[in-house]
């Protein structure tokens, strides 16, 4: 397997590393230590004052069951007396059951001590509530900075990321990760972080109050933890490759939605919307099966999880009321007890129905972890040289590259080019022309010999500076959302006033056309410059290098796809972007090479012939053929 499917990690039934992964995504939250354990503090002490109310609330039960009992009784009359009446009278079940009770005979319920203990408890959930909501607000900020961090991380990524990269990445795919996937992981995070550490201090709480209260109890109402910690680690274990699969197929959906939007036209022209609609169909599917079977799995564990609550439930009921009959627990602490083996049992719940959360974050973790560990572009040198005077002299010696280390395309190639000269490049498709731009922009790295740009190597001098020297007019243009001012602008690194944008717009030939247009300068477009015409956007793109004032100019096939009025245009614009600077021109047209000063042939990667134009066509050899076939009917034409 190779290509994206290798690059981006693997077939889709691959079992994701769970445990590191997980880890990996808390350790983001690191930075923040501080907010953290502010947020822990006040999350334990919320849990330990919301921990402490049933044990309050048993208390009143027991003041008010006291009072109801000894209202029943003669005034006068002790606690002893009438248990030790009970015995001799034979009702020793009603004696031991009465004397685990705090009545005084002739005494009735004392609202006002019920009244004090009702309002200890209610202080106590106020400020438990309150500390909960502080807990809430850091754990927000805490996420939300955390969040904050792995966008930047990402951004910063991709800006290190080789061309290679994106060769292979569908672009869909990648966009997925930075966008669906660290929402997702946001989403997690704000849903499940702080509930979770509530639900694990909640636990911790209410077991050490189980075992105050009652260590018989307690060890009950733990029978059934190995059975929920069982049924958690199988269910999770089921559901974990299903949310794998499932953000694998949102990322192959997003990158066929993208891929068919952007060639919408393609797609109609050529009358493969069924085609585009079934494969859309077929990735749907795909993402519904695993959305589903995500989901299902996961499901499965809160109604697994509330069932064995409610065998909890039944069994601490009926130990505590033979506990309770017996003396040895009064009804308070009993009902205390019944609360707390609610409140043990629902965080495990809780935890167990955020699984299906936790175990979608983590899986969309695990995706942008392995953009961000991505092979990275070489660091530049760490003392980076630059050319004392810039001229743009260009040197190639003996320079080889290989895509694919098994299969190399420039070997041995050997060039040099003296400054303000026009080089242009033809060869076939797949000769190695666009590569040996991209190296000399360092796109790509050289496997072989060096480039030297007025003497000092390129590998030597940082990309910044590298490409800040080179401008660069390629066949695809490339604008983005904003004014037609604002993109002009796009090419210089220093701010630059709106003279100077229309002063590289005249020398574009382009000036006049945007002065036709409804707000100028400041018209509008979108990043596929809609308004505008293909030759249009070219003439944009020869101002934005023109303001860039570079000393090397590359034209990558820049007006193959244009008209011939708009060409003419181009043409002249190129002419005057050029004059003065090395040029390198990859074109097929007839009038962008016929004056060069040097052309190179190339084929498999290799400078067969360089020479003029005449010389070349004399010598009968590669380029008399291109000649033949590709610009003899043009030639015809023009004349």
């Amino acid at each position: 397997m190779s290509g994206p499917r290798m690059m981006m990690g693997g077939s889709a039934e691959r079992s994701m590393d769970f445990k590191g992964s997980g880890k990996r995504l808390l350790r983001q939250l690191a930075p923040d230590g501080a907010l953290l354990w502010t947020m822990l503090a006040a999350a334990v002490v919320s849990v330990g004052f919301s921990v402490a109310g049933p044990m309050v609330l048993g208390w009143a039960t027991d003041r008010i069951f006291a009072g109801v009992v000894g209202r029943e009784l003669p005034e006068g009359s002790t606690k002893e007396a009438t248990i030790e009446g009970l015995r001799n009278e034979g009702d020793d079940g009603l004696a031991d059951m009465l004397s685990g009770v705090g009545f005084t005979p002739g005494h009735g319920i004392d609202f006002t001590a019920v009244g004090q203990i009702l309002l200890v408890a209610l202080g106590l959930f106020l400020v438990s509530g309150a500390l909960a909501l502080v807990a809430s607000r850091l754990s927000i900020k805490v996420i939300n900075r955390s969040v904050f961090r792995m966008r930047e991380e990402v951004q910063a990524k991709l800006s290190r990321l080789p061309l290679s990269y994106f060769d292979r990445a569908k672009r869909g795919e990648v966009l997925s990760r930075v966008t669906n996937d660290i929402d997702n992981i946001a989403q997690t995070l704000q849903q499940t972080m702080g509930q979770l550490i509530n639900s694990l201090l909640t636990i911790v709480g209410v077991l050490a109050m189980m075992f105050w209260v009652s260590p018989l109890l307690a060890l009950v109402a733990l029978v059934t933890v190995p059975l929920s910690i069982f049924i958690a680690a199988r269910v999770g274990k089921r559901s974990q490759p299903h949310f794998v699969q499932q953000w694998r197929s949102t990322g192959k959906l997003n990158a066929h939605i993208e891929e068919m939007y952007t060639g919408h036209a393609l797609v109609k022209v050529f009358g493969r919307q069924k085609e585009s609609a079934e494969e859309f169909a077929e990735q749907n599917e795909a993402l519904y099966e695993a959305g589903f079977k995500a989901q299902f799995n996961s499901g499965a564990m809160q109604p697994l999880m509330f069932f064995v609550s409610n065998i909890n439930y039944v069994l601490v009921a009926v130990v505590g009321g033979l506990r309770v009959a017996s003396g040895t627990l009064s009804i308070g602490e009993v009902q205390a007890f019944i609360q707390y083996s609610r409140q043990f049992s629902m965080p495990l719940t809780q935890v167990a129905s955020m699984a299906n959360l936790v175990q979608s974050g983590v899986a969309s973790a695990e995706r942008v972890f392995e953009l961000l560990d991505a092979e990275e572009q070489e660091p530049d040198a760490a003392s980076a040289e630059l050319p004392e005077r810039p001229a743009g002299q260009v040197s190639l010696e003996k320079v080889s590259f290989r895509y694919d280390p098994d299969r190399p395309l420039i070997e041995d190639l050997s060039l040099s080019v003296e400054p303000g000269h026009t080089v242009a490049i033809v060869g076939p498709t797949g000769a190695g022309k666009t590569t040996l731009v991209n190296l000399l922009m360092r796109f790509y790295e050289v496997t072989g010999g060096r480039i030297s740009l007025d003497g000092v190597d390129v590998a030597r001098m940082s990309r910044d500076d590298l490409r800040s020297a080179i401008g660069m007019v390629l066949q695809d243009t490339w604008l983005f959302g904003g004014t037609i001012a604002e993109n002009i602008a796009y090419g210089s690194a220093r701010e630059v006033g709106r003279a100077e944008i229309e002063e590289a717009a005249r020398a574009a030939h382009a000036d006049r056309f945007i002065r036709t247009l409804p707000d100028g300068y400041d018209t509008v477009i979108d990043d596929e410059g809609s308004g505008v015409s293909a030759g249009e956007k070219q003439l944009i793109t020869i101002a934005r290098a023109f303001l860039s004032d570079p000393v090397i100019l590359v034209l990558d096939e820049a007006t193959s796809s244009v008209d011939t009025r708009t060409e003419v245009l181009i043409q002249k614009a190129m002419a005057r972007l050029s004059h003065g600077r090395t040029s390198f021109v990859i074109a097929h047209r007839l009038s962008t090479i016929r004056d060069a000063d040097v052309i190179l042939v190339m084929e498999n990667g290799a400078i067969v012939e360089q020479g003029g134009h005449d010389e070349l066509l004399s010598a009968g050899g590669a380029y008399a053929r291109l000649y033949s076939a590709q610009f003899a009917e043009a030639v015809a034409e023009v004349d």
